[in-house]
């Protein structure tokens, strides 16, 4: 029997030793390639996009021969005003890739040596590149749909063991739904909703689903709409999981993995942060057979690509700028998950 790919020496193209072994002269190097792939490092100016530019090498920065304007390696990127080495950040990318179920700050902050707050903030970032290259993806074919509910804590009443569960109502009133679109072979698009219901179903798909979808979903209510608008497949889950090609299997596995990673890397997650880490895990599930040198480097173009961020540059405390309270959603602090 052949062994699962994630097994091969085909998915280890990269080690964090290799990274951290790094001098800051490679760093640099490995910074300018992923930055400039077309010109295989060779900086080019973000002001003007001239090719033509020189090395100052005593201030470790370069100058464009046309508008004649300084830059660095970070300069308009999300590591823009950088403060720790350049190794760092590569080693912070590589154990971000690695990390198969998430990885905390916590973690970052004991294997990198940093504070909390500055690994918070740079998964963060990286996170936010992932949301941006991903936010407008659209999906046809063959695609699965189906939501779960995340974040938030509802603690059970104390009526000991014979007590009854919490209200389904009450226990959900402070999570929110990922409703999540997979397609068949495809990427996947996870969309943060206050409830699974008609409206907000209508509205997702009509932005990430392409006219002519085939779509799978189970039988709740909220989908019987998306009958006027696509080729619909239902399951009816109290009798079976799957019956022939009908079913959500892969959207399931999705929320399967997110749920890993809630309880056993991220503890709880912010409502108003639910999407980044959504994105995040969606864009693991895709990549789950890439090996993870090539994750590595495409992580890596997306962060530099990746305009300063509006959210997490500056001073902030307690709750991030630029992050707008979700609608029903208490006040409290915007920067918690990932804490453990």
């Amino acid at each position: 029997m052949p062994l699962h790919f994630l097994k091969t020496a085909k998915a280890r193209t990269l080690s964090v030793k290799r990274v951290m072994r790094m001098t800051e002269e490679e760093a640099v190097a490995e910074f300018q390639k992923l930055r400039w792939p077309d010109t295989n490092g060779e900086p080019v100016c973000p002001h003007c996009d001239c090719p033509r530019c020189y090395n100052i090498r005593t201030r470790k920065i370069f100058k464009c021969s046309a508008c004649r304007k300084t830059f660095s390696v970070t300069s308009g990127t999300i590591f823009h005003s950088a403060k720790l080495e350049l190794r760092d950040y590569l080693g912070v990318i590589a154990l971000f890739v690695n990390a198969v179920k998430g990885i905390s700050a916590l973690q970052i902050s004991r294997d990198i040596g940093i504070s909390y707050k500055a690994a918070f903030v740079l998964l963060h970032k990286l996170r936010e590149s992932i949301d941006h290259a991903r936010n407008g993806l659209k999906l046809g074919g063959e695609v699965e749909i189906d939501g779960a509910y995340y974040g938030g804590h509802v603690r059970p009443p104390n009526t000991g063991r014979e007590g009854k569960r919490p209200d389904a109502k009450t226990a959900k009133t402070r999570k929110q739904c990922v409703l999540t679109m997979v397609a068949r072979g495809g990427a996947t698009v996870p969309v943060v909703v206050r409830s699974e219901n008609t409206e907000e179903v209508l509205a997702a798909t009509a932005k990430h689903l392409l006219p002519d979808t085939k779509v799978y979903a189970d039988e709740h209510g909220s989908y019987d709409a998306l009958h006027a608008r696509y080729e619909m497949h239902r399951i009816n889950h109290r009798l079976k999981y799957a019956e022939g090609d009908v079913s959500t299997n892969q959207a399931e596995s999705f929320h399967s993995r997110m749920r890993r990673g809630e309880i056993g890397q991220y503890h709880r997650i912010s409502g108003r942060l639910l999407h980044r880490y959504a994105f995040e895990m969606a864009y693991r599930s895709d990549r789950r057979r890439v090996d993870n040198g090539a994750t590595y480097t495409e992580l890596g173009q997306m962060a530099l690509s990746h305009p300063v961020s509006r959210e997490w540059k500056g001073y902030w405390q307690k709750r991030a700028p630029g992050i707008d309270k979700p609608p029903g959603v208490s006040g409290g602090a915007a920067a918690t998950g990932g804490a453990c």
